[in-house]
């Protein structure tokens, strides 16, 4: 039986889902004994006192939130097994829980550009590497198609000077920019802050601010007004690789180790998201009508009812504007609902295709396949993976 200590954030929605599958492989391969350490033990004992303590309790690894100015080789003389995550940077010493962050801030920016925007933001840490690399993630995406991204913080501001609910330059900073605008921000805190500057500062979401977090927080996210649009997280497979880590290091030793990398797996989209950023009132009705009615056996003659344009005058416009004919862009939204409904679910796939008023199981699985390249029982094992 091994004695793990956790020294994280449990309040965290990130480090909760990071124990449930911790907690899902000691299940199976344990079990295991756990002493949750309080992080403020990082301040009041140091890294000396918790693995003194981690000595007289007879722990055989160590899973927490580290400093990166801590006392590294203290660690290591020690040779108990540490799994840190990259509270602020990555260890080189040590394997981190870390991410995919720069495919995550990708992720954010096709989202966006696949909703028509021109006019691109960024909100975040520059002192952070999961906020610095995500902002670089999606600088890169937004600037090859010969965009611009305009930053708050991310060049020059210190971490601790971001938010207060006073801010004057945030203030400042959100009426300057142009409108309409798609906004990134690091993490759902950050999205939340924005949602309750935009409110103070008469700025509509998602009229001329769409906000995108990361980490799908359901509680942040339900307490933004409007509701925040996230990036959610494959967080608990993190936990449950990490877990195999430990129990690997244990076993054959402390330099016997690797980075878990926690992946995105898709953005869950909510009012502050849920617009199309065009000028063009026919096509935004036409989107506007279409997303709220994705779950129905959804026609491009509906579409076309909601407007006073033929539908060849319609269908052009619509091309123009978002790059897909209407038959196109309702396929692809609704594979995405569909993909949405599988991870989240335990529908089968039959189950999920008639909640979408989809009575060709067969027909949409090979459309799942050509958007997602693999089919919807392919898709949903994938994810679920080590779980």
């Amino acid at each position: 039986m091994y004695k793990i200590i956790l020294l994280l954030d449990f309040a965290e929605e990130y480090s909760k889902s990071l124990l449930k599958g911790i907690s899902k492989y000691s299940s199976e391969h344990g079990p295991w004994t756990y002493c949750r350490m309080p992080l403020y033990y990082r301040e009041t004992i140091g890294i000396e006192g918790i693995i003194n303590w981690a000595k007289e309790w007879g722990a055989d690894g160590i899973i927490g939130q580290l400093y990166n100015d801590m006392d590294i080789k203290a660690i290591l003389e020690s040779k108990i097994p540490v799994v840190a995550q990259d509270f602020k940077e990555r260890f080189k010493e040590l394997p981190n829980i870390t991410g995919a962050y720069r495919e995550t801030g990708l992720m954010g920016a096709s989202y966006f550009l696949q909703k028509g925007f021109k006019n691109f933001a960024f909100y975040g840490f520059n002192d952070i590497v999961w906020s610095r690399e995500r902002a670089e993630g999606f600088e890169e995406k937004i600037n090859s198609l010969g965009y611009k991204v305009h930053y708050f913080e991310h060049r020059k501001s210190r971490s601790t000077d971001l938010w207060y609910y006073k801010s004057n330059s945030l203030s400042k900073w959100l009426l300057s920019l142009p409108k309409p605008i798609a906004l990134m921000t690091c993490d759902d805190n950050q999205g939340l802050h924005i949602a309750e500057a935009c409110k103070q500062n008469k700025i509509r979401i998602p009229e001329e601010v769409a906000v995108l977090g990361v980490d799908n927080d359901v509680m942040l996210c339900e307490l933004s007004d409007p509701p925040l649009s996230s990036i959610a997280m494959d967080v608990e497979k993190g936990g449950y690789d990490t877990a195999k880590l430990m129990d690997h290091m244990i076993t054959h030793g402390f330099d016997s180790h690797y980075d878990i990398i926690v992946k995105p797996t898709q953005i869950i989209t909510r009012q502050s998201t849920d617009i199309y950023a065009t000028n063009d009132d026919y096509i935004a009705s036409s989107l506007k009508y279409i997303h709220k009615n994705i779950e129905k056996n959804l026609q491009v003659d509906e579409v076309v009812k909601q407007v006073p344009l033929s539908r060849r005058t319609l269908e052009k416009r619509f091309l123009q504007i978002t790059g897909y004919p209407i038959y196109k862009y309702i396929s692809n939204l609704r594979i995405e609902k569909f993909a949405q409904k599988l991870l989240e679910t335990d529908q089968t796939v039959f189950e999920i295709a008639m909640d979408l008023g989809l009575n060709d199981s067969k027909n949409i699985a090979r459309q799942f396949k050509q958007v997602k390249g693999c089919n919807p029982v392919e898709y949903r094992r994938q994810y679920l993976a080590g779980k």
